[in-house]
C-alpha cells in the first residue's frame, strides 16, 4: 500500500496486506519475561513503560481532582478540612505537573516515534533512556507516598515564605522528590537532543523533519536548560528548612520573592514543555486527516523554536501583583503577548492546512479538533492575562484555574489521546473501534468545557481559587462544575477500557492502516525490535501527498 492509498475509514484492519511472517519478530514479541521489559533498552518498550507509569499518576492526580469537586459542591466544605482540601489540591497538582502533563507525550509518543521518524534503530543513548525511566517512577511512588502519608499543603508552586517558614507537611521530602525526578527530565531531554543531531538516516535533513520531531526537538532544550533551575530552587527550599539560610527568609536578608522568579523562570517554560509537544501531534494529526502537506512547513518548525525560546522571557507576568516595578511589569506584558504569535501561525496554518483537504472523522483527528478549539480558548484568555488591569482583577481566581486548564489538560491531554488513537495500530499492531473512540472524543469535549468554562464565571465575579468555603451564590456554578467534572472522568475512563479490549480482541492492523506518509508508517505493525529491516533512505519532503492532490481539481 502506498501512503496515498486510502484504506477503508470504518476500518482499520489491514486491507490488502499480506500479513507478517511468524518468524518476523515484533518488538513486543522479543521476549517475554518481566525481566526482559525490566531491563530492556529498546526505546519501544520504555516507551510502553512510561505509558503504563504514567497512565497510574493520570488516575491518581484524577482521583484528587474527584474529591477536591466533591467537596466544592457545597458552599460549606462539608465533605474535607481545611488542611485536607490543601492536601488534596496538592496531591492534584503535584501528580499532574510532574508525573503526567510533563512526561506524558515526550516521554511515551517522543520514545517510541523519534527514531522511528527519523529512520534510526534507537536513541543515542538506550541504556541512560532505561535509567531515566527508573528515575521517573522511583521519585513518582516516594512523592506519592510523601503527599498521601505525610502530606503536603503548600499547593504544587511551594510558594514561599509558606513552604520555607510555616508549612507542617513533608515539604522537604516532597522537594526532594520533585528534585529527583528532575533528572529523568534532563536525561530524557539529552537523550533526544543527541539522537536528532546524530542519528538520522540518509536524506533526513533539517528541512525534512517531521513537526513532531520538531516539537520534541524544541521541548528538550527546555527540559536541559530549565529544569536545572528548578532543581536548584528546591534545593535552596530544603536548606531553608533545615539549616534555617536566609535566601528566601527577609528576617535574615532573603527575599521570598526571589523563590516566585526562580520558580517561574522554569515553570513558565514548563508550560510550553507541556504544549509543545502537543502542537507537534496535532500537526501530524491534521496533515493525515487533511492528507496534504503541512501549510507553511518552515513556519510550524519555526514557531516550535520561537515558542522554546520567547518562553524563557515571560515568567514575570505571574508576579504582576507581587510588587515588582512597573516597568517591569509593561515589560512581561507585552512578551507575554509576544509569544502568543507563534502560537497563532500554528493555528492559522492548520486551518490552512484543512482548507479543501479530503477530512475524515477518525477519533484521532476529532481529539485534534478538540486541541485546537480548546487551545484557542486558552491562548485567547492568557492574552487577557497578560493585561496588567485585567490580571489584577482577576489573579489567583478561578479564571486563572480555567486558563491553565485549557491549554493544559483541554490541550495537552486531548492531544496525548489524539496522538494515543492515531498511533495505537502501529504500537500494538491492533485496531479499535472507531465508534467508540468518537464517542470518547466528543464526550470528552462536552465534559471538559462543561467542567471549566464555568470556572471563567466564577473568577470573573471573584471566587479566589483553593478555598473550599465560598459565598452561596456561587454554588450554582461549581455544581455545573462538578457535575462537568463527571461526565470528563467517565470520558477519560472509556479509551481505557476498549483500547485494553483491543489489545486482545482487536483484529490485526495494517502497516499503514491510516494510508498517510511518514518512515514510522514505512515498516512494519508493531514494528521489529531494531525498527527497519534496511536503513531507510528520505527522497522528499515530508508529508508528501502530491500524487492525491495533482488529481484533485480542487486542490
Amino acid at each position: 500500500m502506498t501512503p496515498q492509498e486510502r484504506p477503508d475509514r470504518d476500518n482499520l484492519a489491514d486491507t490488502g496486506l499480506s500479513e507478517t511472517p511468524a518468524e518476523r519478530v515484533s518488538y513486543l514479541r522479543a521476549g517475554h519475561t518481566l525481566k526482559s521489559w525490566l531491563f530492556t533498552t529498546d526505546h519501544k518498550r520504555i516507551a510502553i513503560l512510561y505509558l503504563i507509569s504514567i497512565t497510574f499518576f493520570f488516575f491518581v492526580g484524577g482521583a484528587a481532582a474527584a474529591l477536591v469537586r466533591l467537596d466544592l459542591l457545597t458552599p460549606a466544605g462539608d465533605l474535607l478540612s481545611n488542611e485536607g482540601y490543601n492536601r488534596a489540591f496538592t496531591l492534584h497538582g503535584v501528580i499532574m505537573v510532574w508525573f503526567f502533563l510533563i512526561p506524558s507525550i515526550p516521554n511515551t509518543f517522543g520514545n517510541f516515534l523519534v527514531p522511528l521518524m527519523i529512520g534510526a534503530r534507537d536513541l543515542a543513548f538506550p541504556r541512560l533512556n532505561l535509567l531515566s525511566w527508573y528515575i521517573f517512577v522511583l521519585a513518582g511512588l516516594f512523592t506519592l507516598a510523601v503527599l498521601i502519608l505525610g502530606g503536603v499543603d503548600t499547593g504544587w508552586t511551594f510558594y514561599t515564605p509558606l513552604s520555607s517558614m510555616f508549612a507542617h507537611g513533608q515539604v522537604v521530602l516532597a522537594a526532594t522528590a520533585v528534585f529527583v525526578a528532575g533528572f529523568s527530565s534532563i536525561l530524557t531531554g539529552l537523550n533526544f537532543i543527541v539522537t536528532v543531531h546524530k542519528l538520522r538516516c540518509p536524506g533526513m535533513t533539517w528541512d525534512r523533519l517531521p513537526l513532531f520531531v520538531w516539537s520534541i526537538y524544541a521541548t528538550s532544550l527546555i527540559l536541559v536548560l530549565a529544569t536545572p533551575v528548578l532543581s536548584i530552587t528546591l534545593a535552596l527550599i530544603a536548606a531553608e528548612r533545615l539549616f534555617g539560610l536566609g535566601v528566601f527568609d527577609p528576617a535574615v536578608g532573603g527575599d521570598p520573592l526571589l523563590y516566585q522568579h526562580l520558580f517561574w523562570f522554569y515553570s513558565h517554560p514548563a508550560v510550553y514543555i507541556m504544549v509543545l509537544p502537543a502542537l507537534g501531534v496535532v500537526s501530524e494529526l491534521v496533515a493525515a486527516a487533511a492528507r496534504k502537506p503541512v501549510f507553511g512547513y518552515a513556519f510550524v518548525a519555526g514557531s516550535s523554536m520561537a515558542i522554546a525560546v520567547l518562553g524563557f522571557f515571560v515568567w514575570g507576568h505571574h508576579m504582576f501583583v507581587s510588587g515588582q516595578s512597573m516597568y517591569a511589569s509593561a515589560v512581561f506584558s507585552f512578551l507575554s503577548i509576544a509569544v502568543a504569535i507563534p502560537s497563532g501561525v500554528k493555528v492559522y496554518n492548520w486551518t490552512a492546512t484543512l482548507y479543501k483537504g479530503h477530512i475524515s472523522l477518525d477519533p484521532p483527528f476529532l481529539f485534534a479538533m478538540a486541541f485546537i478549539g480548546l487551545f484557542v480558548v486558552g491562548g485567547l484568555t492568557g492574552l487577557i492575562l497578560a493585561m496588567l488591569a485585567v490580571d489584577v482583577h482577576v489573579h489567583d481566581t478561578y479564571f486563572v484555574v480555567a486558563h491553565f486548564h485549557y491549554i493544559m489538560v483541554g490541550g495537552a491531554v486531548s492531544a496525548f489521546f489524539g496522538a494515543l488513537h492515531f498511533w495505537w495500530p502501529k504500537m500494538f499492531g491492533r485496531c479499535y473501534s472507531l465508534v467508540w473512540g468518537r464517542l470518547s472524543a466528543l464526550l470528552i469535549f462536552l465534559g471538559f468545557n462543561l467542567t471549566f468554562f464555568p470556572q471563567f464565571l466564577l473568577g470573573y465575579l471573584g471566587m479566589p481559587r483553593r478555598y473550599h468555603v465560598y459565598p452561596p451564590e456561587f454554588q450554582v456554578l461549581h455544581v455545573l462544575s462538578s457535575a462537568g467534572a463527571g461526565i470528563l472522568g467517565l470520558a477519560y475512563l472509556m479509551p481505557f477500557a476498549y483500547l485494553f479490549y483491543a489489545l486482545r480482541y482487536g483484529p490485526p492492523a495494517g502497516d499503514n492502516p491510516w494510508g498517510v506518509t511518514g518512515l514510522e508508517w514505512q515498516t512494519r505493525s508493531p514494528p521489529p525490535k531494531h525498527n527497519f529491516e534496511t536503513v531507510p533512505v528520505v527522497d522528499g519532503p515530508p508529508y508528501d501527498y502530491h500524487i492525491e492532490m495533482e488529481g484533485d481539481e480542487d486542490g
